[in-house]
C-alpha cells in the first residue's frame, strides 16, 4: 500500500543518471531532465507518455547507457516537473525543443523515441526548427494522431457516441488513483496492457501512473481528447519506425496504421501479438533493439553543419 512512484528492484528500477538538470522550457515551465551513459556516445532522447515518468523507460535507459547517452525528461506535471497551467500540444513542442537545447551539442543528431503522448509531442515538435536540427530519426510507440477517445477500447461497448462519452469521463476523472493494490493492479492491467503481462511489469507501470497527480492526469486528458495532429504529422520527415500492440485498448492499431499510412519517411511498422499500451514495458529487448536499430542506420555519426 506504499505511495512508492516507481519499484525499487529489478530490471523496471530507474538507474541513477549521470546528470541531473533543470530545463526551462520557452514559458518558463520547468523540466527535469537526465542523462545517462557515457560522452561521445551516439544521443537517443526519451519521452514518457500520459501519467507517466523517466522512471517508465527504466528498462532501455539500463541497457542503452552502457553505449549511448541517454537523455530522458518528466513531461510538465509529471515525474520530478511541476505542474504547469499551460497544457497543449504547443506546451509539449516547446519543452521537447527546449530538453534538446539543453542537452544536446549544436549540430548533433539523436534518435528520438515516444511512448504514447510522448509519441504526439515528437509529433507536435515536427516542423520546429530546433527539432528539425537535432531528430535524425524518431521511433513512435503505441500513440496516435486523432480520435483517440473514439478509437480507444477501454470502456466494452460498440464504437459509438456512448462508447466516446463514456470513455472520455473515464479517462478525464479527476477521482484519485489511490495506493497500489492488488485490486488496482488488476484495473490498470486490463486498462492498460496486454493479458500476458507479467506480475513484475505490472508492478512497475502501477507505481508510476499511480503517482501522476489527479490534476495533472485529468488537465493531460482534455488535451488527449481533443488531439489533432494529422497535419503535423505530415511535417515528421524523418525516418520513423512505428510500434503498437495489438492487444493495445488505449491506442489501438488502427492510429499505428494511420501513422503509417501518412509519415513521408516510415522505415518500419511493427505490431506486437497480444502486448497492450505499456510497450517498452512489455517488449523492452524490443524496443530497445529497435532503437539501437535506428541509431546504427542514422545516428551513429549524424552529424548538421553548425548553423544549417
Amino acid at each position: 500500500m506504499s505511495r512508492l512512484t516507481h519499484v525499487m528492484s529489478g530490471r523496471y528500477a530507474p538507474p541513477v543518471p549521470v546528470r541531473e538538470l533543470t530545463v526551462v522550457s520557452a514559458d518558463g515551465a520547468r523540466l527535469h531532465a537526465e542523462v545517462h551513459g557515457p560522452d561521445g556516445a551516439p544521443a537517443v532522447v526519451l519521452a514518457h507518455g500520459w501519467t507517466c515518468s523517466t522512471a517508465f523507460w527504466a528498462a532501455q535507459i539500463r541497457d542503452l547507457a552502457a553505449d549511448h547517452r541517454v537523455i530522458a525528461y518528466d513531461q510538465r506535471g509529471h515525474g520530478r516537473s511541476p505542474a504547469s497551467p499551460a497544457c497543449s500540444t504547443e506546451a509539449l513542442a516547446d519543452d521537447l525543443e527546449a530538453v534538446l537545447a539543453a542537452t544536446l551539442e549544436p549540430g548533433q543528431k539523436a534518435v528520438i523515441a515516444g511512448h504514447s503522448m510522448g509519441g504526439m509531442t515528437v509529433m507536435a515538435a515536427a516542423a520546429r526548427p530546433r527539432f528539425q536540427a537535432h531528430a535524425a530519426a524518431v521511433l513512435l510507440c503505441s500513440t496516435g494522431s486523432a480520435r483517440l477517445v473514439a478509437e480507444a477500447r477501454v470502456v466494452p461497448l460498440r464504437a459509438g457516441r456512448v462508447r466516446t462519452w463514456l470513455t472520455a469521463r473515464l479517462l478525464g476523472s479527476r477521482a484519485p488513483l489511490g495506493p497500489v493494490t492488488p485490486v488496482a493492479k488488476r484495473i490498470l492491467k486490463y486498462a492498460t496492457m496486454g493479458p500476458g503481462s507479467s506480475p513484475e511489469m505490472v508492478e512497475a507501470c502501477a507505481r508510476v501512473v499511480h503517482a501522476c497527480p489527479r490534476d495533472v492526469r485529468h488537465a493531460w486528458s482534455l488535451v488527449l481528447e481533443g488531439l489533432d495532429l494529422e497535419e503535423s504529422l505530415r511535417e515528421l520527415t524523418v525516418p520513423a519506425h512505428v510500434v503498437v500492440g495489438t492487444a493495445d485498448r488505449l491506442t489501438p492499431p488502427v492510429h499505428a496504421w494511420t501513422l503509417v499510412a501518412a509519415l513521408p519517411n516510415c522505415v518500419g511498422n511493427t505490431e506486437l501479438p497480444g502486448l497492450g499500451h505499456m510497450t517498452p514495458v512489455e517488449a523492452p529487448e524490443l524496443v530497445t533493439g529497435t532503437i539501437r536499430e535506428l541509431v546504427s542506420a542514422y545516428a551513429a555519426d549524424a552529424r548538421i553543419e553548425e548553423g544549417a
